[in-house]
């Protein structure tokens, strides 16, 4: 029976859901492989798909991204039973063999089942810590966080304060100085190859703007407008036999702190109206209103209809229910938020569309965010949401930090955590990059091959001709320096 597969297009003017046929024969056979741990079978077979001539692009570009996938997933699962047991013994104070046999009875480590031998995720110790937060003693290294949350604790009072003494919701502007450096790995591909890269800036947003290109390496080709949804400076350059290709930017930008009141007596439903608007309460990629969404969506918010209160509910909700752990690949997830539904815990960004799921799921206008956190002593990628509540507009929640403040600041009272959680739902620090207003969307120019996150844009995209260049072919670093701002922000 041939199987109607819905797979992401990188075709026109946007990513699209669309309905291929894409040799309907070949992943009828290759999904329930997979599903079974046939690989080697599975590969094998889409190697043979891929080799026909005359396929079309967006059957190869289905089939293409079928085959990578597989080689994500074996690239995310490498530890054996045993290696695991090593790290556990080596990473947990006083752990046992008998202790890790109850872990592994008890479901705490991912796996998957790859030609007849199972294999552990990479960050099982890790996220061991994670999901279970009564380990945190047992770690042989745990970090010090007291100056850290209580230096986030500060800050989010000094932004209520400056917010209602300047009566604006962006108050707080600080500049940064970046540069960012993509370097492809050398003889990562053959010497004389036109290496394609894309690598983040900012895009522009009420809170942040000002930003400014110093310099590059080599010289552009396009710089994307500023209200791309995924936003993007493009290269081109050849690589060199036995060196790295390097790729290069400096810039400048200023970012606010975001802090809303929601008052819910002002809050009324989304009209529809707003075709901008209105696509953000339909489905799309990793946003499905399945069965068991709803179910849970009627779990949390009940009968409840402002949509203030029914986001809140949402919140508050996921802060005390979710936990945090680090993710697989999220191109080797094919529902990403039904997977943090499922598992009931996710990294940042899984936990962020399972947010925007929800709200949609309730009428409620909810999108994508993501870049890069640039808080003092914890530069790193991450992702957030934003949902759209008359008369307010867009209003940031970052539901991930929701969890953190809740579960795992520990050096703070549990009124301060609570202080913390309550303001990221409707709040942001200064201490941010945006590169994006929404997720799995295409670059400008459009990338050919699959590209390395089918959802964010965080780290940089690279190709040869129609071939992507994926994590283990490239690094990217990013050093950030806060200099002096204006007086005033620009939104006001």
């Amino acid at each position: 029976m041939a199987w109607l597969r819905i797979v992401m297009v990188m075709v026109g003017s946007l990513v699209s859901w669309q309905a291929c046929w894409a040799d309907d024969a070949t992943l009828a056979q290759t999904q329930p492989l997979e599903l079974a741990g046939d690989f080697k079978q599975a590969e094998q077979l889409l190697d043979t798909a891929l080799a026909q001539d005359d396929l079309s692009p967006e059957t190869r570009y289905t089939l293409t991204y079928e085959r990578d996938r597989l080689f994500r997933i074996r690239r995310d699962f490498t530890l054996t039973q045993e290696m695991l047991q090593k790290k556990i013994l080596a990473g947990v104070k006083e752990a046992t063999p008998e202790e890790f046999a109850q872990w592994l009875k008890e479901g705490r480590f991912d796996y998957r089942d790859i030609d007849g031998q199972r294999f552990y995720m990479d960050s099982s110790v890790r996220n061991l810590f994670y999901r279970d937060p009564k380990l945190e003693h047992r770690r042989y290294a745990p970090a010090d966080e007291a100056d850290v949350q209580q230096l986030r604790l500060n800050l989010t009072r000094q932004i209520r304060a400056a917010v209602k003494a300047e009566k604006s919701p962006y108050v707080l502007t600080k500049k940064f100085d970046v540069h960012f450096t993509g370097k492809v790995h050398a003889d990562a591909v053959p010497a004389g190859s036109t290496i394609k890269a894309w690598l983040p800036i900012p895009r522009s947003f009420p809170f942040q703007r000002g930003f400014q290109l110093i310099s590059s390496s080599p010289q552009p080709l396009e710089v994307a407008p500023a209200d791309s949804p995924s936003r993007s400076v493009y290269f081109e350059q050849k690589a060199t036999a036995g060196q790295p290709t390097t790729f290069e930017t400096h810039f400048t930008f200023e970012h606010d702190a975001i802090r809303f009141d929601i008052d819910p007596s002002l809050v009324t439903p989304f009209d529809g109206n707003d075709p901008e608007i209105a696509c953000f309460v339909q489905e799309g990629p990793h946003v499905e209103f399945t069965p068991e969404l709803i179910a849970l969506s009627k779990e949390i918010v009940g009968d409840e209809k402002n949509p203030a209160i029914v986001a809140r509910k949402i919140f508050d909700w996921m802060s005390n229910n979710i936990q945090y752990s680090l993710a697989i690949e999220y191109s080797t997830i094919r529902n990403v938020s039904d997977y943090c539904r499922e598992k009931r815990y996710g990294d940042c960004g899984q936990e962020a569309l399972l947010y925007i799921a929800l709200c949609r799921v309730n009428g409620i206008p909810a999108r994508w965010q993501s870049g890069w956190n640039l808080f003092p002593g914890r530069l790193n990628l991450h992702d957030w949401s934003e949902i759209y509540l008359a008369p307010y507009g867009w209003v940031p929640v970052d539901v991930c930090y929701g969890i953190t403040a809740l579960q795992s600041m520990n050096y703070l009272t549990e009124s301060e955590r609570q202080e913390v959680a309550d303001f990221y739902f409707g709040g942001l620090e200064p201490y941010r990059m945006a590169a994006n207003s929404d997720h799995s969307q295409k670059l400008s120019p459009t990338k050919l091959a699959p590209p390395s996150d089918t959802i964010d844009f965080q780290r940089g995209e690279y190709e040869v001709g129609d071939k992507n260049l994926y994590y283990d072919r490239f690094s990217y670093d990013f050093e950030v320096e806060e200099i002096p701002a204006p007086t005033t922000t620009a939104a006001k």
